[in-house]
């Protein structure tokens, strides 16, 4: 049976390509969401998993409501120390 969706999410998703050629996927605004893929294609089904996933753990272990952060945008800066 498919599942219905009541309502649409909009959240910013930082993708970052790790040593091993990896595309990783999180989503700041859900705790511990992320995921990764070979294809970028392929991350993106999983994000769409895991998104929903984050969802259902948000809204009925946690008992908060999700907010959606408005994206200003992403920098790369770098750090010496």
């Amino acid at each position: 049976m498919a599942k219905k969706y009541s309502k649409t999410y909009s959240f910013p998703v930082v993708i970052e390509r790790d040593e091993s050629g990896y595309y990783v996927g999180s989503v700041p605004a859900l705790r511990s969401c992320y995921t990764q893929a070979k294809t970028l294609p392929e991350l993106y089904k999983r994000l769409n998993e895991v998104v929903g996933l984050c969802l259902d753990v948000e809204k009925n272990f946690f008992k908060t409501p999700t907010s959606q952060n408005e994206f200003l945008g992403v920098q790369k800066l770098e750090f010496k120390f």
